[in-house]
């Protein structure tokens, strides 16, 4: 079975998370997800990087869910979660891509 990529699972974790809490309005079922998507991802950047590129990622990954709620007092929710979505989708690329 192919691996889904890491860049992708944590976005799709933070876009989600957002998604499952904002439609079913219980926010405790989002964190589920975004925990649960973060877990995988987090697994996934230790067996390509190290402990250490799954520690920094791991940390990015709080950060940008957790930077998403001022930004989306400036340009909206959803604007929000995909812009931090997609950051966290670079850096996680960025960090755990093959070099050769």
């Amino acid at each position: 079975m192919p691996r889904i990529p890491s860049p992708a699972i944590a976005a799709a974790g933070l876009v989600g998370g957002y998604a499952t809490a904002r439609w079913t309005k219980k926010r405790p079922l989002g964190g589920v997800v975004l925990a649960v998507a973060g877990g995988v991802a987090a697994r996934e950047w230790q067996r390509a990087g190290g402990v250490g590129t799954a520690v920094g990622l791991s940390a990015a990954y709080v950060a940008a869910f957790g930077g998403s709620h001022p930004l989306a007092k400036k340009i909206g929710a959803w604007p929000a979660v995909f812009s931090v979505a997609g950051a966290m989708g670079v850096a996680a690329w960025a960090a755990t891509r093959e070099r050769g």
